[in-house]
Formats: structure tokens, C-alpha cells, sequence
């Protein structure tokens, strides 16, 4: 099972006063990378959020938002009537006017309103909480659904390398075989006589440098690994691509010693397959 850092998780909280919107949003990366934002009376709750979103997201580019839209006459925001009084008393010895008019003025100066602070209300926190914990798993629940289409695209593409290795098996004799033919070729041209066994124990010894068995069981090893790992209860793209990694080495290695033109050609075709593996693996969690 894997699961992908792509997701969004949203929760909507709705309290007698105001409407509370949770969002997360994420993407890929090599770490966990958060960004908060939020009204400054939730701020001093934040370090707590972090650490319930590490806690539970583990890796990724995460944007955790907290929006809250006021649905009832309910405000911080007061206007400070002493001072009004005082500004537009002395705007009376300065200016003619209406008082209608002087109270415009008087309200943009300094100090004629006054914000109240907030204090957390820690029931209602403790909703709020409650729903940060829900929007999580709404983005888990994203993550997992995308990580199924990841999943069966690693597993069709692994499938495709098997069956390319599968042609790659059984095309070895006859790469074996023209190797063989080529290098007597090459002798006879030379037209030099030669030591029939000298000349099979070195093309012996030739033949075993080209030899890919180790490296066709290694990569089927691998790819077998691979689905086992992709099968784990825990998701973990960082295992997958180092197996990916290890996949890569064997099939350069197959397409170095082929020294055949169409197993290269097939070792190409299992490279562009694995790239796309290696892409995706980029955004598993």
C-alpha cells in the first residue's frame, strides 16, 4: 500500500458566530516543508498544529489554512467615544461643519477605534481540534486513493520490464552464439593461423566477461522486491527508490556487456519504463 504526497483535506466547522474552513493542501518533497497561515487568535495554538501535522503527514510540501468568516453581529471592533468626542470638539474650533461631517473625519484619526483581542475559547478549540484531526484524514484518505493509481501504474510498468527481461533470457544464446561468430570472423580476416584451443579458451574467457546472468537474477530479484515493498502496510518512496536505483544498475549493466544490437534495443525499452517509474516514485510518500 502507498500512498501518494499529492492530496487536499478540507473540513467546515460551523459555530453559532462564524464559519470555520480547514484546508490542506500538498506535494511532493524530500522532507516535511509546512506553511501555516491563520487569524493571529489561533497563532499561539500553532506550534501544537505543527506538531500534529508531522505527526501525521510525515513528508511533503504542506499549506495548512484556518479561515473563519463571521456569521452573526459578533466583532472585535469598537469605536472609542471619548476620543471621538475629543477630536470632533476640537474640530469645531478649526473648521465649519455639520456634526455628521466632523464625525467622519474624527473616526479616521488615531485611536477612535479599538480592537478588543480575542481570547481562545477553549471549548470551541477543542471542535476546531477536532476538525484539524478530520481534515488530515481527509487528505490521507486523497493520498491513498491517488497512491492505488500510482501503485497500478508500478505494477504494469514492472510487469512490461519482466517481459522485456523474459525476451532478454531467451535471446542470450543467440546473442552468445554471434558474438562467437563475430570474434572468428574477425580472426580469419586476420588470416593468421591460430591454436584452435588457444583460441576457445579465449574466446571462453572473452564470452564470460559479457556473461548478464548475475545481472538478469539480480534484476528480477529486485523487481520482485519492488512489489513486495509496494504491498507493505507502510508506504515508503524512499525504499522504492533506492530498489529503483538498484533496478537502473542491472539494466545498465545487461546493456553495457550485450554488446548485441537488438538486446540493446530491448534494454532501451526496459530504461524508458523505468524513468517513468523513477518519475512517479517522486511523488510517493
Amino acid at each position: 500500500m502507498i500512498y501518494s504526497m499529492t492530496g487536499y483535506g478540507k473540513s467546515v466547522l460551523q459555530l453559532p458566530t462564524k464559519k470555520i474552513t480547514i484546508e490542506l493542501k500538498s506535494l511532493n518533497s524530500k522532507n516535511l516543508d509546512l506553511n501555516a497561515r491563520m487569524p493571529s487568535i489561533y497563532r499561539e495554538k500553532e506550534l501544537a498544529i505543527r506538531k500534529i501535522l508531522a505527526d501525521k503527514l510525515t513528508r511533503g510540501k504542506v499549506d495548512f489554512s484556518i479561515y473563519v468568516e463571521t456569521t452573526a453581529e459578533d466583532t472585535s471592533t469598537q469605536i472609542n467615544t471619548p476620543a471621538v468626542k475629543q477630536y470632533i470638539a476640537q474640530l469645531k474650533e478649526i473648521v465649519n461643519g455639520s456634526d455628521v461631517d466632523l464625525l467622519k473625519m474624527a473616526v479616521r484619526f488615531p485611536d477612535a477605534l479599538n480592537t478588543i483581542r480575542e481570547e481562545i475559547d477553549e471549548n470551541e478549540w477543542t471542535t476546531i481540534n477536532t476538525e484539524i484531526h478530520n481534515a488530515i484524514k481527509s487528505l490521507n484518505d486523497y493520498r491513498l486513493n491517488e497512491g492505488q493509481v500510482l501503485e497500478n501504474d508500478f505494477n504494469n510498468r514492472v510487469v512490461t520490464i519482466k517481459k522485456i527481461l523474459e525476451k532478454v533470457i531467451s535471446m542470450d544464446p543467440e546473442r552468445v552464439k554471434s558474438v562467437r561468430e563475430r570474434l572468428l570472423k574477425g580472426v580469419q580476416d586476420l588470416k593468421e593461423k591460430h591454436d584452435e584451443n588457444r583460441f576457445e579458451q579465449e574466446l571462453v574467457y572473452y564470452i564470460e566477461k559479457f556473461d548478464i546472468t548475475e545481472e538478469k537474477v539480480r534484476l528480477e530479484n529486485h523487481l520482485n522486491y519492488f512489489i513486495e515493498s509496494i504491498k507493505s502496510e507502510e508506504s515508503n518512496g524512499k525504499k522504492l527508490a533506492f530498489i529503483g536505483q538498484e533496478m537502473g544498475r542491472e539494466i545498465n549493466t545487461i546493456g553495457s556487456k550485450s554488446n548485441y544490437a537488438p538486446m540493446q534495443q530491448l534494454v532501451v525499452q526496459m530504461k524508458d519504463e523505468l524513468e517513468k517509474i523513477k518519475e512517479q516514485l517522486l511523488n510517493v510518500l
